[in-house]
Formats: structure tokens, C-alpha cells, sequence
């Protein structure tokens, strides 16, 4: 780490939870983040600023006028360009010693694969079950940490799931097929903070899991109420009749 990384990460590394061998293990990470909307704009933001080294954007996306009251890593002049490499630019404003892969498009199952292998910790900031569930499949399949969050209307969740941990539950213990409703902040609406407020979160949970520091949300799912501006947290239990990572046999 050379004198001006010192000055950058100085404050962070005060943390002695973090110190010089904590931020180094943070310039050595390698983080996919799937979306780079309203919550994977501040996962992004924060994950750079903190100094992981390598992030990595999935995105097939492109930036639109409505996106930018919440979506902090692009800007008006950018309308029309690809969310990852709009984020791209703004990351490397922020921190050019972080190096951003962006990859603007849907990855296929074998490319997914390929990622997910590669990543220390992979962060769900997509908007729709049917990518939470592959993601939740490939994560638990590679025992990869997956930090998810979702934000709609005044409320919002953050939890992570440790496929690496033997009694940690996964996205499927939680969600069933059943419980999609279609709903997305295009029809219902969103308030722009709370996707910084649960983004901030995630980006934490992410530090936390890298360094291996504190107490994470797995095996607790932690939901915000912006209107009453009140936080509840669940447990939640892994399910043994799970169809991704339950033992039972009559699965």
C-alpha cells in the first residue's frame, strides 16, 4: 500500500477492526454486484470508496431520465448509456485504484457460473425474483456469501445468506415461487433515500463478510419502515425441505 492508498483509506484503517491488514484484504476482494440501479448504485459507491479492488457490474440496463431520483451513480448527460458503464465512470472518478469490469448484458447460466466462482462475495441488487432465485442457486452451489436487499415503496430488507456456513438458510428458505407479485417501483413507486439507506447497508454487510469482522445479518432478514422510521429483524430458520439447500430426502 503506498503513501497516498494511506492517506485514502486513513480513517478506515484507524477502525482496529479493519487496520492495515484488514484494508489490504479489501484491495484484494473481488465483489460482483448483479444491478446497477437504485441499490447497487450506493453498493458500488461505498464498496469503491472503502477500496475493494476489483468490482464487478452486471447490468443490461441503460440510463433513463426516471432513474436519476434515486439512482446516484449516474447523471443527466449519461441518459441513454449502459447503467455498468455510466457506474463505471463514476467509480473510477471516486477511486481510480478500484478496477470495475462492467458487463452490460444478462449473463447466462454458464457465465454466472463463471463469475460467482471468481467473486469473494456477491451482492443481489436486482428487482425481480426470477434472477434473485438463479443467483440464490448458483451462490449456494459455489458456497459464495450472497448479501441481498430489495427497497419498494417506503420499505425495505436487507439479509445475508452464508452458503459457506452449514446452518445458514438461503433466499429460497425465505421466498417460495409462489410469493413473486410482479411489483416494481415502476408501478408502485419508491422513495429515493431508502435505496440509499438499504444500499449503505449492504455495502457494510459486504465489508463485514470480507473481513471476516462482527456480527452479519445471517440468519436475520432486517426491515426498514421509512414512514414510521422503525427497523424489525427476523430470524429466519434454514429450511429443511428447501429445494436449493435443504437435507431433507423427500425434497
Amino acid at each position: 500500500m503506498d503513501d497516498p492508498q494511506l492517506l485514502r483509506y486513513s480513517r478506515q484503517i484507524l477502525l482496529p477492526q479493519i487496520g492495515l491488514e484488514g484494508q489490504q484484504r479489501l484491495l484484494a476482494a473481488r465483489v460482483l454486484i448483479i444491478g446497477m440501479g437504485g441499490l447497487g448504485s450506493p453498493v458500488a459507491m461505498y464498496l469503491a470508496a472503502s477500496g475493494v479492488g476489483h468490482l464487478v457490474l452486471v447490468d443490461y440496463d441503460m440510463v433513463e431520465l426516471s432513474n436519476l431520483q434515486r439512482q446516484i451513480a449516474h447523471t443527466t448527460d449519461r441518459i441513454g448509456m449502459h447503467k455498468v458503464n455510466s457506474a463505471q465512470q463514476s467509480l473510477a472518478a471516486l477511486n481510480p485504484d478500484v478496477q470495475v469490469t462492467a458487463i452490460a448484458g444478462q449473463l447466462d447460466p454458464e457465465a454466472l457460473l463463471e463469475q460467482v466462482q471468481l467473486a469473494d462475495a456477491v451482492v443481489d441488487c436486482s428487482d425481480n425474483f426470477a434472477t434473485r432465485f438463479a443467483l440464490n442457486r448458483v451462490c449456494v452451489a459455489n458456497r459464495t456469501p450472497l448479501i441481498s436487499g430489495a427497497a419498494i415503496r417506503l420499505e425495505g430488507q436487507v439479509a445475508v445468506f452464508r452458503a459457506d456456513r452449514a446452518d445458514s438458510p438461503c433466499y429460497r428458505c425465505l421466498y417460495k415461487d409462489m410469493d413473486e407479485l410482479g411489483e416494481s417501483c415502476s408501478q408502485t413507486g419508491v422513495l429515493a433515500p431508502l435505496v440509499g439507506i438499504i444500499g449503505s447497508i449492504q455495502a457494510t454487510e459486504t465489508i463485514k463478510v470480507l473481513l471476516d469482522i462482527g456480527e452479519t445479518l445471517t440468519g436475520r432478514l432486517l426491515i426498514l419502515d421509512a414512514l414510521s422510521m422503525e427497523w424489525r429483524s427476523i430470524k429466519l430458520r434454514k429450511d429443511p425441505d428447501c429445494p436449493v439447500c435443504g437435507t431433507s430426502t423427500t425434497r
